[in-house]
């Protein structure tokens, strides 16, 4: 191992710490896209396109699509963090996820670390989402959090979206079931992505991806009415397509059967 020491002079060791410190007040990056310009990006974030040169050292207006720029911080802009899902955005502002993706342009139901969303003005007609920030979701027949309310949410978007409400209550019901069941996991977050001794899991959205889709507004209704003690199927821990032909399912005795679900008890 080499001692090697270096010898930086005043003047430059403060110019390396102001680019440090510059690099500090900004609040995010922005990732260009097709189409973009530094006009169109600088009206985004309330700034000036002569503004978002000098930033980025820029020394013409030419922007490419992957270009990554630094933007300055507002108040109407979130920058995505690990765990984050659109629903949880739009629930922290007040509005709703198809009023998020709408201001932004956006088509997918995936985020990532680090992407920048537009806030945008929150309006009475969210109502469902409303209601839920003010605290409710934190009360009822078990303990729970707001990402777990989201994580149910988006599981009953996944299992019941063409299926009648009440079926809807019914799937938020089953994994609240064997929340309270003592022989299942004791959170509601465990419950949906537990895995059994053979490796499989027990709800298929978190295989296939699709409990990554945002939650409906009757999912969120629905699980929030399960958690308030509604159970239309009187305490069931099963359920299944009727399409299925998975036999000890079918063996199992049957609770309720809602649209094309059935849903059963345990032995």
């Amino acid at each position: 191992m080499f001692n090697i020491r270096i010898k930086v002079k005043p003047l430059i060791a403060s110019v390396i710490a102001g680019l440090f410190i510059s690099q500090s007040v900004f609040a995010a990056t922005y990732t260009v896209k097709p189409g973009d310009t530094l006009w169109g990006i600088s009206q985004k974030y309330g700034t000036t396109y002569t503004k978002l040169m000098s930033l980025n050292g820029l020394q013409s207006t030419v922007i490419y699509p992957g270009q990554v720029l630094q933007v300055p911080g507002s108040d109407n802009t979130y920058v995505v963090q690990k765990g984050d899902s659109l629903y949880l955005i739009a629930l922290k502002y007040g509005i709703t996820v198809d009023m998020l993706k709408s201001a932004n342009g956006y088509k997918s139901d995936i985020i990532y670390p680090g992407q920048v969303f537009i806030i945008p003005s929150a309006t009475s007609s969210n109502r469902a989402y409303q209601d839920v920030s003010r605290g409710s979701i934190e009360r009822g027949v078990i303990p729970y959090t707001k990402e777990e309310f989201d994580l149910l949410a988006r599981l009953v978007t996944a299992e019941a979206d063409g299926e009648p409400y009440q079926a809807k209550v019914a799937v938020a019901a089953v994994v609240i079931n064997r929340v309270k069941s003592g022989i299942f996991p004791n959170t509601i977050k465990d419950v949906i992505y537990q895995v059994d001794a053979y490796g499989n899991y027990q709800f298929t959205p978190v295989l296939n991806g699709w409990i990554n889709r945002p939650a409906s507004v009757d999912a969120i209704s629905a699980a929030r009415d399960a958690l308030s003690g509604v159970d239309p199927t009187n305490g069931a821990l099963y359920y299944f397509d009727q399409s299925s032909t998975n036999a000890w399912l079918w063996s199992l005795p049957i609770a309720a059967r809602i649209g094309n679900m059935v849903f059963c008890y345990g032995r």
